[in-house]
């Protein structure tokens, strides 16, 4: 059964890349100047901004940004459970 929520939690983590490239492509776009070395560290920064930018522009976030959230905290949830099944 936690290989089940491991897997999710895989998928989860690949949707979340998607949606870090996804906002780090717009943000390079828009003229903003991306450090991919320290993209690890940094895109927090990056969803902030995108966050930002898009609610100026349209009034609302952007859907990426919602994209990027739900992904990582459905993989974080994933993984807790996949812990606890495999734990106890």
């Amino acid at each position: 059964m936690s290989e089940t929520f491991l897997i999710l939690t895989l998928i989860c983590i690949v949707w979340g890349i998607v949606s870090m490239i996804a906002i780090t492509s717009f943000l390079h776009k828009r003229g903003r100047k991306i450090l991919f070395i320290l993209i690890n560290i940094m895109i927090f920064k990056y969803v902030h901004d995108y966050h930002q930018i898009t609610t100026e522009e349209n009034g609302k976030p952007g859907y990426w940004f919602y994209s990027f959230t739900i992904a990582m905290n459905l993989a974080l949830l994933c993984a807790i459970i996949a812990l606890v099944i495999n734990y106890s």
